[in-house]
């Protein structure tokens, strides 16, 4: 019983965990964001080009490692795009920031989403690691205001 319960728990906090809607900051850097507890993914306007980054808490060994890796995105479930061989950030967990024309083609990915955002780390080999998944609940809104902001 006490099994079944744990087991429970667990699917009560991923679903929780992927249920978070998306925010949105207007500062001086305006910033849309989600925060799975293990994992955020944001889209930002920095010095005027947009970015996004995914950022994981406590990453992998051969993440935590590394000093570069691709990272996948796939919306809903569907197709799976890539922006390959991006450098690694470690401070405080490991991110990776991507800019330019492949940060707005994922943020017009995840602006489509309808239920989920699954974002991870990929080694050579196609292997997922610290795959996270998101809630798309406010993407579209939130990331389409960094968006307007961003030019």
């Amino acid at each position: 019983m006490r099994r079944l319960f744990t087991i429970f728990l667990a699917l009560f906090a991923t679903t929780a965990a992927q249920a978070a809607d998306w925010s949105y900051e207007g500062g001086s850097v305006p910033i849309a964001w989600v925060d799975n507890g293990a994992a955020q993914f944001q889209f930002a306007c920095r010095g005027g080009d947009l970015a996004m980054g995914y950022w994981v808490k406590k990453p992998h060994k051969t993440v935590a490692g590394a000093g570069a890796m691709s990272v996948a995105l796939s919306p809903d479930g569907g197709g799976t795009i890539f922006a390959q061989d991006m450098p690694m950030i470690h401070a405080d967990g490991s991110s990776v920031i991507v800019r330019g024309p492949v940060a707005r083609q994922w943020a017009r990915l995840a602006q489509q989403a309808k239920t989920t955002m699954d974002v991870a780390f990929v080694r050579a080999g196609g292997e997922r690691l610290d795959e996270n998944a998101f809630g798309a609940a406010g993407s579209s809104a939130a990331i389409r205001q960094v968006l307007d902001r961003c030019g």
